[in-house]
C-alpha cells in the first residue's frame, strides 16, 4: 500500500504488527527517447504492485539519484554522492524512528548502488534494524528473464521500454544501435560523453513486444515481493 493512503496512526499501528516498509529510489536522467523519469517510475511501480498483495506500506519513490556522467544531457538531475547517502540515511532513520525495522530499498538505477554500502553502515551502527538493497532489474531472476528475451538490454533500449515509460509523441527507432564501449565512455566528462552516445542509448534493440514485457515485468514483481518477504531477522517488539 503506498504511505499516502495512510495516516499517522495508521502507520503506528501498522508498524507494531508488521515491521516491514520499501522505500523505493530512482533517478531524473536522460533515457533517449524514453521519459527522463524511467528509473524513477519503475522504482515506484515495482514496488507498489509488489508490495501491493502483502499490505506492507510503500513509502514515496526518492526521484533523484546519482548520475554525473549524464550531465551533459538537459533534463537529468545528479546528486552528489554524499548528499544521495545524507537523504537516504535519514530516510532509514525516520523509517527506523516510525517503527519499522524491516526496510527494502527498491533501487531503479544503477549509480545508487553505493546505497547497499550505506545500509550494511546502519545496520552496524543501530543494531535493531535489517536493510536489504534491491536492485530490481539486476536480480537473479529478472536479469535471467531479461537475458532470455534479449541479451541486449541495457541502459534506455528495450529493457527500460515498457507502455508506462514511453512518450506518446516520442517513437523508438526501428534499428538496433551499435554496442558503446563502456570503457571510453567511463572516462569521459559528461559533454564528451553525450557526444560520443549521441541519443543516450547503450545500445541494442530499441523496443521488444508488449507481451515480452509484461512477461519480464511480472518476474521483476514477484521477485521484488520475495525480497519484501524476507527472510528478515527477528528483533522482537520494537
Amino acid at each position: 500500500m503506498r504511505l499516502a493512503h495512510m495516516s499517522w496512526a495508521d502507520v503506528e499501528a501498522h508498524a507494531a504488527r508488521d515491521p516491514r516498509c520499501v522505500i523505493p529510489v530512482g533517478s531524473v536522467e536522460q533515457h533517449a527517447q524514453l521519459s527522463l523519469c524511467v528509473d524513477m517510475i519503475l522504482a515506484e511501480r515495482v514496488s507498489v504492485q509488489a508490495a501491493e498483495p502483502l499490505g506492507v506500506p510503500v513509502f514515496p519513490v526518492m526521484p533523484y539519484g546519482h548520475a554525473p556522467y549524464f550531465g551533459g544531457f538537459p533534463g537529468t538531475i545528479t546528486l552528489r554522492l554524499e548528499t544521495l547517502l545524507a537523504v537516504m540515511r535519514d530516510l532509514c532513520a525516520s523509517a527506523r524512528r516510525s517503527g519499522f525495522r524491516h526496510i527494502l530499498i527498491v533501487s531503479g538505477h544503477g549509480g545508487n548502488a553505493p546505497v547497499g554500502a550505506l545500509g550494511h553502515e546502519l545496520m552496524a551502527d543501530w543494531g535493531d534494524v535489517s536493510i536489504r538493497f534491491h536492485e530490481w532489474w539486476k536480480a537473479p531472476k529478472t536479469w535471467a528473464k531479461a537475458q532470455e528475451i534479449d541479451p541486449t538490454g541495457s541502459h534506455a533500449n528495450w529493457m527500460e521500454n515498457f507502455p508506462w515509460t514511453r512518450l506518446g509523441n516520442r517513437a523508438a527507432p526501428m534499428k538496433a544501435k551499435p554496442p558503446v564501449d563502456y570503457a571510453e565512455l567511463k572516462c569521459r566528462p559528461p559533454d564528451m560523453a553525450r557526444d560520443y552516445l549521441g541519443d543516450g542509448a547503450f545500445g541494442g534493440t530499441y523496443q521488444r513486444s508488449d507481451a515480452e514485457m509484461d512477461a519480464l515485468w511480472k518476474v521483476g514483481v514477484a521477485e521484488t515481493r520475495a525480497a519484501i518477504q524476507g527472510p528478515w531477522p527477528d528483533f522482537g517488539t520494537a
